[in-house]
């Protein structure tokens, strides 16, 4: 790529971001987006409606002010410790590459610039060569200058795994605090128990009831027996979502129901006699499927286990329960809201057979995304577009054609591409027997990292065919060289990437420009005042694209350090918008207490390791065997470090030591409040197939009035 495309493709991005800017601070103050901008504010009743019709359409940047003042504690307070991590990682990223910056664009790039390797340099008009003449390409064979580079990866190897220390343990000690000002939550009283064995007369509650009385009877106060309600579920949710219809649309215009009549009504029934029916027959069907459930020989061989205290609890997990280590199997309980009921019901052959299944979709998935990425290397090649359609000659030799088929296309194609891989990735984990809603996003959150890196790195990076790719894997001894002979070849195409991709990412984000369309498409169909949910954040969506613009910066600091304005630029973005998302948008539905932050710092250390493997691979290319062997050590001892760290800090993020939970039980056994907790705690993990429901409005016209007269503990 030459530095004219660059140049053109960072003056389009940058007046793009301008005028978006622009257009979202108007946007966001008209009252039917608020929906879309503003949901936190605007279920909170602290949207203000805006009287004066001219200020809407005035742009303001006070929006960026108001995402920039929130504390880290206010932050925690309105998105819980994972919002916390995820801004944390953004402004580790910030520390980084603001440090990395300052060595390679003041340091490295005149190192590079002025280097004699490439002997055909247009100095009269710069925009006119290529952006190798950034990267260490443009470093002769024993160089001398090649010392510097060596220097740089030391320090900033250094820089960022000092980091990592003090944020691993900084996040650790935010776990605890966060930890101790919580509310009581049931998860931290309550395990998961599984693989209870059976007993010949008596029901899996009776056998989990005598069980822990006998083996815990200080500390055992209650147990929810899991049963199979997959079928009875859908039913359920079904009733649900038409109640909610039908109440919304009474809400919205009593007289429209009467005066519109659907098609499948016959004439001689109104419109509310006939979802009453409706209604009442569906409370029939689930009060029927609820006592089939509930019959003997329904039971999953599973239960939750409550305790009277979070130490009894701890205890209770952490212990073998039994001689056979294949009965009494416990794990963490999660919140009741977070819990994923359908895999309970699955046995451990379907488990087993599930995982093997989605590691195979997996892999297939990767192997089909090397189709996006073949055409997005066969645009950046101009003269292979000219060999396989010779007809495109004349349009390809126009300058700003092929500018913006080299630099600003290809991303996007790829960019495209990507959008798709987090809910699919998400879909995958979903039958891969994860019991909670925040372990499928963790898995999904894995998978799409190491997908990302994959697809988007090391394929592009090995831009032959799908062999080529295989016999660098085949070749393990070669592949630090080609590794150094291929990623500097790429310089130029990812720094496209980060310009483009990277900025019209966090954009994208600013706008919500799927929600915006679908609400504009509401409002042009047919207006309703249906009730709205704050979304979540996905963090399987966004951390993997964070991480790896950070893999980028790292890999790619000492080779081309071009790219280093770009992506500390990039963060900038991230850090306001992602800010205005979480005060304004996104609101917390479960907490994984930080667990987001050891697979940060893992890939951190990936992203240094590889950096040193290429370092390798280059410095023996150039002959420069001393300065090898001296890099030789630098991936052993970071490695060593996250052995370290994994050794000193996950045992935190595993389970919270005896002390805290001791003094939170202390702390409890003053609090007035704590009986009503434990009565709730009775039934928190009743499954939500099981609960009582009323539909018809007889009596009382409510999801929550008595449909069974059951109450007792066991489900």
């Amino acid at each position: 790529m030459l530095v004219s495309a660059l140049l053109m493709s960072v003056g389009i991005n940058s007046c793009l971001c301008v005028l978006l800017f622009i257009l979202y601070s108007i946007l966001r103050k008209q009252p039917h987006n608020y929906e879309v901008f503003l949901p936190r504010r605007l279920v909170a009743g602290t949207s203000k409606r805006r009287r004066n019709k001219v200020a809407r359409y005035i742009p303001s940047v006070r929006w960026i002010w108001k995402s920039w003042r929130p504390s880290e504690e206010e932050l925690m307070a309105s998105s819980g410790l994972d919002g916390v991590v995820f801004m944390r990682m953004i402004t580790f990223s910030l520390k980084v590459f603001l440090f990395a910056g300052i060595i390679g664009v003041f340091v490295i790039l005149p190192v590079n610039v002025f280097g004699d390797q490439l002997t055909h340099i247009n100095y009269a008009d710069w925009s006119a060569n290529s952006l190798d003449i950034f990267s260490v390409v443009n470093l002769n064979t024993r160089s001398p200058w090649l010392w510097v580079h060596f220097g740089a990866i030391y320090l900033v190897t250094a820089f960022v795994c000092c980091l990592l220390y003090f944020e691993f343990r900084y996040i650790g000690m935010k776990r605890i605090e966060h930890f101790h000002s919580s509310k009581p939550q049931p998860n931290q009283f309550t395990i998961l128990v599984r693989n209870v064995p059976s007993s010949d007369g008596a029901t899996v509650s009776d056998t989990v009831d005598r069980f822990f009385r006998e083996n815990h009877s200080s500390t055992y106060m209650s147990h929810v027996v899991i049963h199979r309600t997959s079928k009875l579920r859908s039913v359920v949710d079904n009733a649900k979502k038409l109640y909610k219809k039908v109440h919304h649309k009474k809400q919205a215009d009593p007289q429209r129901v009467k005066k519109t009549p659907m098609r499948f009504f016959s004439r001689k029934d109104t419109p509310e006699g006939h979802y009453e029916k409706v209604l009442q027959e569906l409370e029939h069907n689930i009060r029927l499927g609820q006592a089939e459930v509930s019959s003997p020989g329904k039971e999953v061989r599973a239960a939750f286990v409550s305790f009277k205290s979070r130490y009894g609890a701890a205890m209770a997990l952490h212990m073998p329960q039994s001689v056979n280590p294949t009965y009494w199997l416990t794990e963490p309980a999660p919140e009741p809201h977070d819990v994923h009921w359908p895999f309970f019901s699955a046995s451990f052959m379907q488990k087993w057979i599930s995982k093997i299944v989605i590691a195979f979709a997996c892999l297939i998935l990767t192997a089909l995304f090397l189709v996006p990425v073949v055409l997005v290397q066969g645009l950046t090649n101009l003269s292979a577009l000219e060999y396989f359609f010779p007809f495109l000659t004349l349009i390809l030799s126009m300058k700003i054609v092929s500018q913006i088929i080299t630099g600003y296309l290809p991303s996007l194609i790829l960019q495209t591409s990507l959008k798709v891989v987090p809910p699919i990735m998400e879909f995958l984990s979903s039958f891969q027997g994860h019991i909670c809603h925040s372990d499928i996003q963790k898995s999904a959150c894995n998978k799409v990292i190491w997908f990302t890196i994959w697809n988007v790195f090391f394929a592009t990076v090995f831009s032959g065919s799908a062999f080529y790719k295989l016999s660098v894997i085949l070749d393990p001894k070669e592949i630090l060289f080609k590794l150094a002979v291929a990623v500097p070849a790429q310089a130029s195409f990812f720094i496209a990437y980060v310009v483009t991709t990277g900025w019209t990412d966090t954009l994208t984000e600013l706008f919500r420009v799927v929600p915006f369309m679908v609400s504009y498409v509401k409002r042009s169909l047919e207006p309703t005042e249906e009730e709205f949910e704050v979304p979540p954040m996905r963090y399987h969506r966004d951390t993997p694209r964070v991480l790896f613009f950070g893999l980028l910066g790292i890999t790619y600091f000492f080779l081309a350090p071009l790219i280093l304005p770009f992506i500390f630029l990039y963060f900038v973005l991230a850090y306001i918008i992602y800010r205005n998302q979480f005060i304004n948008v996104y609101e917390p539905k479960y907490e994984t207490g930080g667990m987001f932050w050891p697979m940060i710092h893992y890939t951190m250390i990936f992203s240094l390791v590889l950096m040193h493997g290429i370092a390798i691979g280059l410095f023996a290319l150039k002959k420069m065997e001393l300065a090898t062997y001296l890099l030789i050590p630098l991936p052993v001892f970071t490695l060593l470090f996250n052995e370290f760290c994994r050794k000193r800090f996950m045992p935190i993020f595993t389970a919270y030591p005896a002390e805290v939970l001791t003094k939170r039980d202390r702390e409890d056994q003053n609090d007035p409040r704590m009986g009503e907790f434990y009565d709730n705690l009775v039934s928190a993990y009743q499954d939500p197939a099981l609960r009582p429901l009323r539909f018809s409005g007889s009596r009382n016209d409510s999801l929550t009035s008595p449909l069974l007269s059951s109450t007792s503990s066991e489900v």
